[in-house]
C-alpha cells in the first residue's frame, strides 16, 4: 500500500522515535553534567559496560527538516554543543 503524504509509515515513525529518544537523551545527559558542574560535584569517567548499536539511518520519507528544526532549537537554547550538534545533523542527514 503506498504511502500517503503526511502519514509515516511504520518504519517512518520508528526511525522519528528513535531521534526523538536520542536526542531526549542527550539533552538530559547535557544538563545533568552541566548541573553537576554548576554544583562543583566531581566527575569520575565511566565506562559503559556495551556501548548500544547505532540506530538504523532514517527512510528518506521521513521529514528531515523537521528534525533539523528541532536540532537547531535545542542548540539555540544551549542545550547542545557545537560538537554534538553537528554530530546529530550528520546522523539525520545519513552523513
Amino acid at each position: 500500500m503506498p504511502q500517503r503524504f503526511g502519514r509515516p509509515g511504520l518504519l517512518g515513525t520508528i526511525a522519528r522515535t528513535a531521534v526523538i529518544s536520542g536526542t531526549a537523551t542527550a539533552v538530559s545527559n547535557r544538563v545533568e553534567r552541566r548541573d553537576l558542574r554548576r554544583q562543583g560535584v566531581a566527575q569520575t569517567p565511566q565506562t559503559p559496560a556495551a556501548a548500544p548499536p547505532p540506530p538504523a539511518p532514517a527512510p528518506a520519507g521521513t521529514d528531515r527538516v523537521s528534525q533539523l528544526t528541532q536540532l537547531a532549537d535545542l542548540k539555540a537554547q544551549g542545550l547542545l554543543t557545537d560538537e554534538e550538534f553537528a554530530a546529530e545533523k550528520a546522523r539525520i542527514l545519513g552523513s
